[in-house]
């Protein structure tokens, strides 16, 4: 067993883990339900998470490299006013179809605007791009963050 300390949505947490488990099975394993797991291999988003900011995918990171870092899942912004007139904005747009995507999109998103707050269409297409859905063609989670964007 190895301790792990890093800050998890603003709490700062000392994990006891395995050397070889992965974020996504911590934070399954401790209650945080908005990272799904999709692919195991890094190629869906459904497991996206913010790491320092940045949008990274779960079931990729060993739990080791968190050392010192901040994370950030989907329900550490439930509270983000903004973050609430995207979602609304999803619902609005019918960018949420069968909703397994919608959390690492909203993560993917909230990391691109952090890092810039009016990004282009481009930017917001490369963002999501990282985040498989079956269901809406991408179209409709677009258009929802370019509202979003508009209405900044």
């Amino acid at each position: 067993m190895l301790s792990v300390r890093f800050t998890l949505n603003g709490q700062p947490v000392t994990a006891e883990i395995h050397p070889g488990q992965t974020l996504l099975e911590y934070l399954r394993s401790t209650g945080f339900f908005s990272v799904k797991y999709g692919c195991g291999h890094g190629e869906c988003g459904t497991c996206t998470v913010l790491v320092d900011n940045m949008a990274m995918n779960a079931c990729l990171l060993l739990m080791p490299v968190l050392e010192n870092r901040r994370v950030e899942t989907l329900e550490a912004l439930e509270s983000d006013a903004e973050l609430a007139e995207l979602q609304e904005l999803f619902i609005d747009e019918g960018a949420i179809q069968c909703g397994y995507c919608t959390p690492g999109m909203l993560l993917s998103l909230v990391a691109l605007l952090r890092e810039d707050s009016k990004p282009d269409i481009n930017a917001i297409r490369d963002a999501l791009s990282g985040n498989l859905c079956r269901c809406t063609g991408y179209v409709k989670p677009v258009s929802a963050a370019e509202r979003f964007i508009l209405c900044r």
